[in-house]
């Protein structure tokens, strides 16, 4: 059997990071068995859909470093829908309803006031049809087959029938709720593995009959825990924290690939700088039940700890065309977000203007401009400099290597002296060390 799984979003909207989630686990799980990760776009409203989100859809994807085997758009498929439904009615699957909504609120309010579970009460055969009235669609559920699966994070599951309201699988005017197009896509697409979030589990209850009852045999259901916020419970700004917010935050595509991968999962999070060994560890049996804690702050510690693995071969068609692989080597440690590269452009090369210094470093800092021009930049210039500085001064430690520093660089902290040296500009060096 060759695995094939889907993402399946509304473009009523650009995604965000719990629709990346969903998307990146049915990529995973395709890419680990060789299988088929396809695209569908879920544009059944027709009067929400926008062209712009469903571009959004394919630009994020392709950032991320998802890439598609196909794509399928619903409402290129109504003719597919209707026909499978005309089948369903025929075999009295599906039924008629004439109830406005506020007649069935009024219904549900009575059965909870009695105690009662708030089912959908079937109407008999007989019942009268409002005269000019268009009828709703329920799919008839069979009350008396128990649903049962085995769900690939939940174990097993089961579902009475009688429980469970027929679900509406279509509106009076005609348009398509999500239930049904969605199962009828699954099994033409060939579906193999569905992967979402637990808020779909009854949904997929129904769905089973609805499988069955086309025929098919329903694919394998992996439900997932939910993200929420780091105040532990589900977070509005989790439904807002979309790509473009992340992308303009300097964050890179593998470190929100690395988070979300594990996130929920007894696997640890890890400062990956390809896609590839997570793909390899996918196992939704360890996925726990509670829900996944997503934190901006772990994203942004994990994105500073991959770009100090990244080798410049990577990135080097984002940086500055003066950030060759030596220069980023050397400031890679130092860097939270790959723009900040630019910013040491001015360090190596200027033009750069030395910060005031204390009265209390001027010696140190007339002994290495006086020693700067004697000093051999391609054989270790740091310790050459340090070690002429410190005969003359006999500064050392802190009171000897900070000035000169912040006299080179600007800056109280950074890479390695000895390895930063020698990639700076030397005649911007020696001015440096003069100016005052």
């Amino acid at each position: 059997m060759t695995v094939v799984t889907r993402f399946a979003p509304s473009p009523t909207g650009l995604l965000h990071v719990g629709n990346v989630r969903t998307a990146l686990h049915n990529w995973m799980w395709a890419r680990k068995h060789g299988g088929r990760f396809l695209l569908r776009i879920d544009d059944t409203d027709l009067e929400r859909s926008k062209e712009e989100y469903v571009a959004g859809i394919r630009a994020d994807l392709a950032w991320l470093g998802l890439d598609i085997d196909g794509e399928e758009r619903q409402s290129a498929r109504f003719a597919l829908y209707e026909a499978e439904f005309e089948k369903l009615k025929a075999a009295g699957r599906v039924y008629a309803c004439y109830e406005t909504p506020e007649e069935l609120d009024i219904r549900r309010k009575i059965l909870l006031s009695r105690g009662l579970p708030p089912v959908y009460e079937r109407k008999g055969a007989d019942a009268p049809i409002p005269e000019g009235v268009a009828p709703h669609w329920r799919f008839r559920l069979d009350h008396d087959a128990v649903i049962e699966w085995t769900d690939m994070v939940r174990g097993a599951q089961n579902f009475e029938p009688k429980t469970m309201s027929d679900p509406v699988v279509r509106r009076a005017d005609g348009s398509w709720l999500y239930l049904l197009p969605s199962v009828i896509d699954d099994i033409a697409m060939g579906i193999t593995h569905v992967v979402r979030g637990e808020d779909h589990v009854s949904n997929t209850a129904a769905q089973i009959q609805m499988f069955e009852s086309l025929g098919a045999t329903p694919p394998a259901f992996a439900h997932e825990a939910l993200l929420v916020g780091t105040e532990g419970k589900l977070s509005k700004r989790l439904g807002s924290l979309g790509m473009e917010s992340l992308r303009d935050q300097g964050i890179e595509p593998i470190a929100l690939v690395a988070l979300l991968a594990r996130l929920g999962t007894s696997d640890p999070v890890e400062p990956v700088t390809s896609a590839e060994p997570l793909v390899a560890s996918i196992d939704f049996a360890r996925f726990g039940r509670a829900p996944a804690r997503f934190d901006e702050a772990e994203l942004a510690l994990l994105n500073q700890k991959i770009l100090h693995h990244t080798d410049y071969g990577a990135v080097a068609d984002r940086l500055p065309a003066a950030i060759d692989a030596g220069r980023w080597n050397a400031i890679r440690p130092n860097l939270m977000t790959l723009a900040e590269a630019a910013e040491w452009v001015s360090v190596f090369d200027g033009p750069f203007a030395a910060p005031a210094p204390d009265a209390a470093d001027l010696a140190v800092l007339d002994a290495a401009a006086a020693a700067m021009p004697g000093v051999d930049w391609t054989a270790d210039p740091w310790h050459a400099l340090t070690a002429e500085v410190k005969a003359a001064t006999g500064a050392k430690g802190r009171a000897l290597f900070l000035p000169l520093r912040r006299a080179l660089t600007g800056r109280d902290h950074g890479p390695d002296m000895g390895e930063l040296l020698p990639l700076i500009d030397r005649d911007q060096a020696i001015v440096r060390l003069a100016a005052r």
